[in-house]
């Protein structure tokens, strides 16, 4: 199963727009957003994706009524952190701010994703994967980048753009 990966949007709906159609055409199954989206309209563009959205709220969700109602609108599924999740017999750990690993993280997690740093990191340490694609909502041409990720393998790729 290949997921998508996407974080700290802030509200760029042109970056959020260009996100969409790379899911779309990478054909993932799922995308999980780490946080930080700021506004239901940035919702609102993801509803245009094909496939099902989960994600948890960052420290910049403020406006977290309106989001919490645009999320439930397009049936997509959010908490706060830390979620928790079990795809393809994998377990996957998503937070916002990876200080919010501490105490809920363990061996048992093989994925470990979060955002809020703006930078990207990929870091294997014996049977788990903690990955954040970097930062999305630029306004530089190239330097903006999500993830799509193999749960069979753990292994990531960047579509920067």
């Amino acid at each position: 199963m290949k997921i998508g990966i996407v974080s700290d949007t802030h509200n760029n709906l042109k970056n959020v727009a260009r996100i969409v159609e790379l899911f779309n055409d990478a054909k993932v199954e799922r995308v999980i957003h780490t946080g930080d989206i700021t506004q239901a309209k940035t919702i609102d563009i993801f509803a245009q994706l094909a496939m099902p959205m989960y994600g948890v709220y960052g420290n910049n969700d403020q406006e977290r009524d309106a989001l919490v109602a645009a999320v439930d609108r397009h049936g997509f599924i959010f908490q706060d952190p830390p979620f928790v999740l079990e795809w393809a017999q994998r377990s996957i750990m998503v937070v916002h701010d990876p200080l919010e690993f501490e105490g809920h993280l363990d061996d048992s997690v093989e994925l470990a994703l979060h955002g809020h740093t703006h930078m990207y990191r990929y870091e294997q340490r014996q049977q788990q994967v903690m990955f954040n694609p970097g930062e999305c909502a630029g306004h530089m041409s190239g330097f903006n980048a999500i993830g799509v990720l193999d749960l069979q393998t753990l292994a990531a790729d960047l579509l920067k753009f």
